[in-house]
């Protein structure tokens, strides 16, 4: 029997989490615990928040849900603040109305329930996207977050999504859970930090609490407070270039991609027999998976499937199977796109000469993320820039008070990378290569330091 909350319903009694980032997690309300007891939530424990970054980086293990508690904190925590220093006195006045306390805490509890196994990667491979899939899970009936949504009222569940779709009306809740500086960003950056062993993505979040404050358009900072805004800035770009976007990261997520699409292409041929190993995927092969489906995946059961494999009787998804579970990644070099494509040619035929299909041995990876944006009309770019607000109550833009993020602003960072298997970068000295002699030695010529190499008639 669904029986309905109390209005804002507390626990008798504060429970909490023992969190490494934020110490301890308190937990409030009725509803966010029961949010926390659900099936759909609980999927998010077998989930990693980064991926095949612990390929490079051993002690990022974390989860999406140990995340997302974090991002729940961080915002209990703005609430708390708002409520205590900027309470709405007038509708309308641009304080905060602490009735929009239990939508923003359900929205960045649950901004994350939608990511499946290896995020990005099988979002590229199966053209799935968490955000609709987040939006999905709190909306259908047939959920258990839905069902405790639905016990606040029933246009609850409603609410929430419309905070991860970005359509609530309140922007101050909106800017909460997704801007340019946010809560889900402000907890990302330093536990992933944290459980990878960097310093990059540290900042001092505790100055930022101190200065974050509503206004009628949404969240700002105090200006006494815009270095601990910098800090943050150049902490996100670091994270960036070190960790998010490492070449080793990338070099397993590309034997992944493959992996994955060559599973498709092998389930797709009616020669194979043995095809019962891919039976929870099956439904996202023939590109029609149901909610109930997807949330049956998460990084183990891909895992299993993976074992499987290594033993296939196809000797491409054998081989990427072995080299993705035994962390064989592709190794890389640099190019540039505008000048190096011939180059790329030639690599790719002495690739196939040596006997590797290039479509599942080659690939090209490019990454770049921009630090900040800011808003330039001649762009169609909806974005939310950071506003810091001076004593007397006016606002300025961050990059027009920092010469910091004015130096990176608007500008994307990153590189463009090509992959191929590691032997042809690095070959092992117990490998019988003297057949590939040639080839390896052509490869070669056209590499230098870690980028590719226009060589000339006398090298």
């Amino acid at each position: 029997m669904n029986l309905m909350y109390e209005s804002d319903q507390l626990l008798p009694m504060e429970q909490v989490f023992r969190d490494p980032v934020h110490d301890y997690i308190h937990v409030q309300h009725q509803v966010i615990l029961d949010l926390i007891n659900t099936k759909e939530f609980q999927r998010l424990r077998r989930i990693k928040q980064l991926g095949t970054t612990s390929f490079t980086f051993h002690g990022g293990e974390h989860s999406r849900f140990g995340h997302s508690l974090g991002v729940y904190e961080i915002t209990r925590r703005i609430c708390d603040k708002f409520l205590r220093n900027y309470a709405m006195k007038t509708p309308g006045d641009g304080g905060w109305d602490d009735n929009e306390r239990l939508v923003a805490l359900c929205a960045a509890l649950l901004h994350d329930i939608g990511h499946g196994p290896y995020s990005h990667t099988f979002e590229s491979i199966f053209h799935t996207d968490h955000e609709e899939l987040t939006v999905a899970i709190i909306l259908s009936s047939e959920t258990e977050v839905n069902q405790v949504l639905s016990r606040v009222s029933l246009d609850f569940p409603a609410k929430v999504a419309s905070v991860i779709e970005k359509t609530y009306p309140n922007p101050q809740v909106v800017q909460l859970i997704s801007s340019q500086i946010d809560a889900d960003r402000m907890d990302y950056l330093i536990r992933d930090a944290y459980f990878t062993g960097v310093n990059y993505g540290t900042f001092d979040l505790t100055r930022i609490l101190r200065v974050i404050r509503p206004y009628k358009d949404g969240i700002a900072f105090q200006i006494q407070g815009m270095h601990a805004v910098e800090d943050y800035i150049v902490s996100r770009y670091q994270m960036y270039m070190q960790v998010y976007f490492h070449r080793v990261s990338r070099g397993m997520e590309v034997i992944l991609d493959h992996l994955l699409k060559r599973a498709k292409t092998v389930y797709e041929n009616p020669e194979v027999t043995f095809k019962h190993s891919f039976s929870l995927l099956v439904p996202f092969f023939k590109e029609e998976f149901t909610l109930k489906d997807y949330l049956a995946l998460d990084d183990g059961v891909l895992n299993t499937y993976f074992t499987l494999w290594r033993d296939d009787q196809d000797p491409i998804l054998s081989d990427l199977a072995s080299r993705f579970l035994d962390r064989k990644p592709f190794k890389s070099v640099t190019f540039s796109k505008e000048t190096d494509t011939d180059i790329l040619d030639k690599l790719s035929e002495l690739i196939q000469k040596a006997g590797y299909d290039t479509e599942y041995y080659t690939a090209v990876n490019n990454s770049y993320d921009l630090p900040y944006d800011f808003y330039r009309p001649e762009t169609d770019n909806e974005i939310t820039q950071i506003e810091l607000i001076y004593p007397d109550g006016s606002f300025i833009e961050l990059s027009k008070a920092s010469a910091l993020v004015t130096s990176i602003a608007g500008k994307e960072y990153g590189d463009e990378r090509f992959y191929v298997p590691k032997e042809f970068l690095k070959p092992d000295k117990s490998m019988e290569i003297t057949l590939f002699e040639e080839l390896y030695a052509g490869f070669s010529r056209y590499i230098k330091n870690g980028a590719v190499y226009h060589p000339t008639d006398n090298n």
